[in-house]
């Protein structure tokens, strides 16, 4: 059977139909409902933007009007609008407007992606991507520099590996960013490094990402509007109608703000920022942003990045991997977070971790007591619903 997702975003399922004329009628459909006393239903019937009837389809045809919209679903199956609980907004759209690498299931198709890029753009003009993992490869093993320098010589390349915490560079993008041998890890970060020579390998990992992304030239305004529209279209394909945006810096803040407001958006978007930094400066001293936009923009919410990932090798955990000369890194100081954690208490912001090894665990949960001890009950602000 086919199935089909139509983005009934409210999910409130009235008892029974009320005196009204419908403009839509969705009606001979399989409706899962979400509702235990009445999982399944015939018919849907709608009006402006709310959800008038679930029910059978005689029920509903009694709503219908000389002005409404009648669609026989032919058994179809029709969902509640999905909600992603951990999202990229930005990052989805951008899959649209960069090199998406997600399909490149082995390193000669990946190279290939990459080589049919550069014809694209012509030498000179900067490869960005993300998407690609090397799991499934044969051998499974981290692209190079070198990889990359026999498709690119001409052109400085930095492609992120489908989880964000780690991306390889070309020989040009790694020049231009200066670094080299002598260049040291930044703190949370790591430079894949040949361990006779200490040249760079090309593989950056977390904080050392930045020392080449740094370098590429910002995406303006329009651009990332352009791409947070496109993804929000994507995503209501897909029948997503709220999402979980999981971290966003100030500007991107203020541009999710302006879609929102002028309706481009079309979606429930409840959004965190990250943390420390100035997002979370904003909010922590402006307090949160609570059901905006017709109850469609929320933002009451700081995301700390804590470690990296497992694929990465950068998780931080209490033993060495098994595989790697590495126990992985936590990715912010616990000095600077603390004072943070404590505020957010006492603001009534909501604080969400990107942990993922057991010593990243353990040291999120040591500072979230460690900041219940210090703001006691009668100073911690009860977040609004």
């Amino acid at each position: 059977m086919k199935l089909i997702f139509f983005l009934l975003c409210l999910l409130a399922l009235p008892v029974g139909a009320r005196a009204e004329i419908a403009d839509t009628i969705f009606f001979n459909g399989n409706v899962y409902t979400a509702n235990e006393a009445a999982p399944r239903a015939q018919a849907v019937a709608i009006k402006g933007e709310r959800i008038l009837f679930v029910g059978g389809n005689d029920v509903a045809k009694k709503l219908s009007g000389s002005n409404t919209r009648t669609i026989d679903l032919k058994l179809k199956t029709v969902l509640p609008g999905l909600t992603d609980s951990h999202y990229h907004l930005l990052g989805v759209g951008e899959r649209l407007t960069h090199l998406n690498l997600e399909d490149a299931t082995s390193r000669e198709l990946f190279l290939a992606k990459i080589k049919e890029q550069v014809g694209e753009v012509g030498p000179g003009r900067w490869i960005t991507g993300r998407g690609w993992i090397e799991t499934f490869w044969k051998p499974p093993v981290f692209p190079t520099r070198q990889d990359l320098d026999k498709v690119a010589p001409n052109n400085p390349v930095y492609l992120e590996r489908a989880d964000g915490h780690g991306a390889v560079a070309n020989s040009k993008a790694l020049e231009m960013a200066g670094v080299g041998p002598e260049t040291p890890d930044p703190f949370g970060g790591e430079i894949l490094r040949d361990k006779k020579s200490r040249q760079p390998l090309g593989m950056l990992l977390d904080n050392a990402m930045a020392l080449v992304a740094d370098k590429i030239p910002p995406a303006t305004p329009e651009e990332n509007a352009r791409a947070l529209v496109l993804g929000a279209k994507r995503s209501l394909a897909l029948g997503w109608c709220e999402i979980q945006n999981a971290g966003s810096q100030l500007p991107e803040l203020e541009l999710l703000q302006k879609l929102s407001g002028e309706g481009k958006l079309k979606l429930r978007i409840y959004n965190a920022v990250y943390g420390p930094g100035p997002a979370a400066e904003r909010i922590l001293k402006e307090g949160p942003i609570l059901e905006a936009d017709h109850h469609h923009f929320t933002t009451r919410t700081i995301k700390v990045v804590f470690d990296g990932s497992l694929g990465s090798r950068s998780a931080a955990l209490l033993q060495p991997y098994s595989d790697a000369d590495t126990s992985g890194f936590l990715t912010e100081k616990e000095e600077i977070l603390r004072p943070m954690l404590r505020e957010a208490l006492r603001r009534g912001i909501q604080v969400e971790t990107h942990a993922i090894g057991d010593r990243a665990n353990r040291a999120i949960l040591d500072l979230y007591e460690e900041a219940f001890q210090a703001v006691p009950p009668n100073e911690r602000k009860v977040r609004e619903p």
